[in-house]
């Protein structure tokens, strides 16, 4: 699966289930996650790759900044990690 087909379906799971999701982008900034997701006062920002594949050490540099600055960031390379992460971190 490619990892533009695995946003998708994530961010369709998102729409289903009112979480609300941005493309997110920097372009001064590189590394930044790709997905900004938010319901009820809570917001993650996830990292998506393709299976089997690893954040690069840029992306995994600004996903632990942002972690250190109290908000929960993520990378995921399967659905059902995804899927599970929305549910348990938005119900």
């Amino acid at each position: 699966m490619r990892e533009s087909t695995l946003e998708a379906k994530i961010v369709k799971y998102c729409r289903e289930n009112g979480i609300l999701t941005y493309k997110f982008s920097s372009p001064s900034h590189r590394g930044v996650p790709d997905r900004v997701m938010m319901e009820d006062g809570k917001v993650m920002f996830l990292e998506v790759k393709a299976p089997g594949k690893t954040p690069s050490a840029l992306q995994l540099h600004e996903i632990e900044k942002i972690r250190k600055s109290g908000v929960v960031a993520v990378w995921v390379d399967n659905y059902l990690g995804a899927e599970l992460m929305l549910k348990i971190f938005f119900r």
